[in-house]
């Protein structure tokens, strides 16, 4: 079954990565829930994607010179719509407590720079929620995903790419990824890459289609998931 990812939640329709955002995906048929962790300067894990607060809060500065109580007071959702006016970066505690009873899975992406001990604050709250099987912990800097594997070598993992290039299998074999998650235009023009990674093992899910007229073509092309802001929208093509 085609994997329905919710990237940043439902993004079409709130803020990304907000705790409405991540109700309305799993309320919108997402099989996967995608979301984005960084740490705060005093070590709390936080849902934001940026390595600022700029673009999705009223505030200023990075993530990692903020500390989580400065973090908490910001307006995460007036950027996006006067009805979200008020609305918090979730911590990922909270994200984790609203999305353990759904029927979903968890793609975590873990941005860089994190430390082992930022990856070991991750991995104990997923655990502590009996998450950790029904998660799979990814980042683009392929020293995080490792960093996983030593913390967690039981997790799931998987590597994100801005591109394939000729490393790209035997890196996700060294991972031991499950899946590996290019762009868009590698998956429709990478077939040697796509069957070399589907020989291994290895899931692709491209990021981020949001053209429905691409679909259908990933789909074809061996695209095990898609990772989209629409994510209703996927539900209602698959169903049809």
């Amino acid at each position: 079954m085609l994997a329905r990812v919710a990237h940043r939640g439902y993004s079409a329709v709130a803020p990304e990565n907000t705790l409405p955002a991540f109700a309305a995906a799993v309320r919108a048929g997402a099989t996967v829930v995608e979301f984005d962790v960084r740490a705060t300067r005093d070590g709390v894990p936080v849902v934001i994607h940026d390595r600022t607060v700029n673009r999705t809060t009223n505030g200023a500065g990075r993530i990692w010179d903020l500390t989580w109580d400065e973090v908490a007071a910001l307006d995460a959702g007036s950027w996006f719509g006067a009805g979200f006016t008020g609305l918090r970066v979730p911590s990922l505690a909270e994200t984790l407590d609203l999305l353990a009873p759904a029927p979903v899975e968890l793609l975590v992406e873990i941005k860089p720079p994190a430390t082992l001990d930022e990856v070991k604050s991750i991995v104990a709250q997923l655990a502590e929620r009996d998450l950790l099987d029904r998660t799979v912990l990814q980042s683009f800097d392929a020293d995080v995903v490792r960093k996983v594997r030593d913390v967690a070598p039981e997790a799931r993992r998987g590597l994100l790419l801005f591109r394939f290039d000729a490393e790209t299998v035997e890196l996700c074999r060294e991972l031991g990824v499950t899946w590996c998650n290019p762009s868009v235009d590698d998956v429709l023009n990478g077939p040697e890459t796509m069957a070399a990674l589907a020989a291994a093992g290895v899931a692709v899910m491209p990021w981020t289609p949001n053209d429905m007229a691409q679909w259908r073509p990933l789909v074809d092309a061996g695209a095990a998931g898609l990772i989209t802001d629409l994510v209703g929208e996927l539900t209602g093509w698959v169903n049809a």
